[in-house]
């Protein structure tokens, strides 16, 4: 499973907001956190439009959840920040994502996607109150 950059300063970002009462802008977050406000900023909208965040216009704009962090799913955050659903392997899925000619005799596709059912399981059940 690839979880990227993208994946780790959503769930740093979301721990911070949090953990404060007023909206946090994309600004304070990048020196918080010490990374890009450009990529960050674009991680942060993403959760808006999914509804993980509720985003502010203004001079005291910024973010902040708009669902208490133990109503967060680890899963959702991963899955909107990397804009897919974390995979095992492009194929674990479902078969037919295979790109090779030997989907239909594939021997370890069971294996995998047994793998990938406890990993979304898993993924499911940890809130962002679990990881704070």
């Amino acid at each position: 499973m690839l979880l990227t950059k993208a994946s780790e300063y959503a769930l740093l970002s979301l721990i911070l907001i949090s953990k404060e009462d007023d909206p946090v802008d994309v600004d304070t977050l990048s020196k918080k956190l010490n990374i890009s406000k450009s990529f960050l900023a674009k991680i942060l909208q993403s959760l808006a439009r999914q509804e993980i965040l509720i985003s502010y216009k203004g001079a005291k704009g910024g973010f902040k959840l708009s669902k208490e962090p133990e109503e967060i799913s680890v899963k959702d955050v991963i899955e909107f920040a990397e804009k897919k659903a974390p995979t095992v392997f492009e194929c674990s899925p479902a078969k037919n994502l295979c790109k090779t000619q030997k989907a239909e005799t594939c021997q370890i596709w069971p294996f995998l996607n047994r793998l990938q059912m406890k990993i979304d399981n898993f993924l499911d059940e940890i809130s962002l109150k679990d990881i704070m």
